[in-house]
């Protein structure tokens, strides 16, 4: 496919044409072959060796002399991480699980050759050990709503060409042909569409602050800085859909009036970055990206800022600290970005999966985004499910989804049926849903209500071998860690509340340490300066709210998972040995 060479395009017309010769040519191509091998490229598969799995279905293809009627192909994530390498047959949308080179001789002459399904690879769905062959029939695809990761999984994230053809650019070139930036707006303000990193703020409402700053220059910034732990969705996305971002942002900064803008991202995120950078590259080859884009006279380029993995500056201000070249602390708001943000220019800042939705919303329309999620709570919502679940991995899903639906119906219930303990939800600036809570419904101010935040959607399941005063524990040390210091609610408080949560761990809990956090968890939220010291107690406050009696059975020695008190356990006993060997 894309055999041909494309040079700039100059108007919305030469972008249609060009998916026309596209949609034909896969067409001639689909004619001549008799199948499409697809393989999940994404992070978690290649580090499960999807790269060196590709290679070798090329080459024992070229070996049968299969290589001109069948066509290997790297896709984003489809969405079972835990379950890679995956490997989908495209003409019958067998996936098959855990694939290895050694597996390849079998499904191409099984299956490739014979028409054969190999049924020891297939993807094994519910606790009943039953199997589906088809994405269709599985449970874990077929209870999701993709409306975000509509092309991972099908779209090659390397490809441009591939891109058009699945109606990439087609939402820019209806904003530029015809659109002005109120009816943008006005058509975001219909689909509900609420920023997707945690606080829910209205699209809508940010992209008309900024709309009607009179400032001759604007900026649009796409937040990519994801660091809570067990999230990886906006990585994810930024690997599988590059190019959605892009579109999405390029629609952002003309409904705004920005020419120019920026996808902060982890430094970390090498894979990511890579990939982004590509289809930046791609796109300001094709026109799509730079000045006078498709001759509308709308000019707008893009570039990567990557940070340094400090989790602060994925709070608004501390990240415009980190492009402008600063110390990435936050400041105090007002002025908001909108207001006065990057180099003092009004700024609009938005993460990954808000900028997903955007083409989508505009290519279909507000209403028909609107058709799903609830009254207040409008869309779909990706989430990384992980922790003690069988089928870990992203999943989107209606925002209004009940957390049942989420962990037994699509994850396939706990590891080994152990009994469900609490969901984790928001990262660590999060808080916690225990089982008497298991059909709340997944939306903002349903689980405002419980004492947690939806949050950019990291969703780690425990199970009950688990212990809740550990689990805060450990997401507190990273809270702490991650302090930029800056505010002295933050800076010493979240040291006072670990110095208690890892004396009660090891054993010398008191008397009156529970109500120590609680008094000190609320003035941290009350008093600090950002988003992240605010937020920063909520995970311990709701343990204690929930778990209230571990936390009492640690003050007396009792750990009932038997997590805690074993190192100290094991020192008093080596001391012990140590005396009684002098003696």
């Amino acid at each position: 496919m894309n055999t041909f060479t494309v040079s700039k395009l100059q108007s919305v017309s030469e972008l249609i044409q060009l998916r026309s010769r596209l949609l034909n040519e896969e067409e001639q191509a689909g004619l001549a072959r008799k199948e499409r091998i697809l393989i999940c490229m994404g992070g978690g598969c290649l580090a499960s060796g999807a790269r060196k799995l590709k290679d070798e279905f090329h080459k024992q293809l070229h070996h049968a002399h299969l290589h001109n009627s069948v066509e290997v192909k790297g896709i984003g994530c489809p969405g079972p991480c835990s379950h890679g390498p995956v490997v989908i047959i495209d003409s019958d949308k067998t996936l098959y699980q855990n694939v290895s080179p050694g597996d390849i001789s079998e499904i191409i002459e099984q299956h490739i050759q014979n028409r054969q399904i190999v049924e020891r690879l297939i993807f094994r769905d519910n606790t009943d050990g039953k199997s589906a062959s088809s994405i269709a029939d599985i449970e874990f695809f077929k209870r999701q709503t993709k409306i975000v990761l509509h092309n991972c999984g099908t779209v090659d994230p390397l490809s441009i060409n591939d891109y058009i053809s699945h109606n990439g650019y087609a939402a820019l070139s209806k904003v530029l042909c015809g659109m002005t930036p109120e009816t943008v707006i006005r058509e975001i303000e219909k689909s509900g569409l609420r920023g997707r990193g945690g606080a829910g703020f209205p699209t809508s409402l940010k992209w008309s602050l900024a709309s009607k700053s009179s400032s001759s220059q604007k900026y649009i910034i796409c937040n990519a800085d994801e660091g809570d732990p067990g999230a990886y969705m906006n990585r994810s996305e930024l690997e599988g859909d590059p190019h959605s971002i892009i579109e999405g942002m390029a629609i952002g900064a003309f409904a705004i009036g920005a020419n120019e803008g920026f996808v902060y991202v982890r430094a970390e995120y090498l894979l990511a970055v890579e990939r982004l950078q590509n289809a930046i590259n791609q796109t300001k080859e094709y026109g799509l990206l730079g000045d006078n884009i498709l001759g509308s006279g709308f000019s707008f380029n893009l570039e990567i800022r990557m940070g340094s993995g400090a989790f602060v500056c994925g709070e608004e201000t501390a990240l415009i600290a980190s492009i402008e070249g600063k110390r990435g602390e936050p400041r105090p708001r007002p002025p908001f970005p909108v207001q006065r943000g990057l180099w003092g220019k009004p700024t609009v800042i938005n993460n990954v999966e808000t900028f997903v939705n955007v083409p989508v919303i505009l290519l279909n329309g507000g209403d028909r985004f609107a058709s799903y999620g609830t009254q207040k709570s409008k869309g779909t919502k990706v989430f990384a499910l992980a922790g003690s679940v069988r089928h870990s991995g992203l999943v989107e899903v209606p925002i209004g989804t009940t957390l049942r639906e989420l962990i037994y119906n699509i994850g396939g219930g706990t590891v080994n049926d152990r009994p469900f303990k609490a969901a984790l939800i928001g990262g660590s600036s999060g808080g916690c849903i225990p089982k008497e809570h298991l059909d709340v419904p997944l939306d903002y101010e349903s689980l405002n209500e419980l004492g947690a935040i939806m949050g950019s959607g990291g969703l780690i399941i425990i199970d009950e071998t688990s212990c809740m005063v550990d689990v805060a524990r450990f997401f507190f040390e990273f809270v702490t860690e991650e302090s930029c210091g800056k505010c002295t609610p933050c800076r010493v408080g979240t040291k006072r509340i670990l110095e208690i949560l890892l004396r009660i761990c090891d054993g010398e809990g008191k008397p009156g340490d529970i109500e120590k956090l609680i008094h000190l968890g609320e003035e941290i939220k009350r008093t600090s300066l950002c988003g992240l010291g605010q937020s920063a107690p909520n995970f311990v406050l709701s343990a204690i709210r929930y778990f209230r009696n571990e936390f009492e059975a640690h003050i007396t020695r009792h750990c009932e998972a038997g997590v805690c008190f074993r190192e100290k356990k094991f020192n008093d006993l080596e001391i012990q040995h140590s005396a009684s060997t002098k003696d």
